[in-house]
């Protein structure tokens, strides 16, 4: 890995959402905009439990099961 590479990560890695990122065509704009989506709606329902919401609308609950150790 050339040293180009190595600052190019860095730029990525302190890069924040802006508003812009909905209109820009390059792939971490795109993640950055579905996520901060992702984050507002669960923000703006009051969502804390683990539910996958179903295309046709149905509510699909994620137990949540402790890790025991065995197999």
């Amino acid at each position: 890995m050339n040293k180009k590479d190595k600052n190019n990560g860095t730029n990525i890695a302190g890069r924040y959402y802006e508003a812009e990122d909905y209109n820009r065509n390059d792939q971490l704009s795109s993640g950055l905009a579905t996520t901060h989506e992702q984050v507002s709606d669960a923000y703006m329902e009051g969502q804390a439990d683990a539910v996958i919401e179903d295309v046709v609308g149905v509510d699909i609950s994620i137990p949540r099961k402790g890790y025991n150790g065995s197999h």
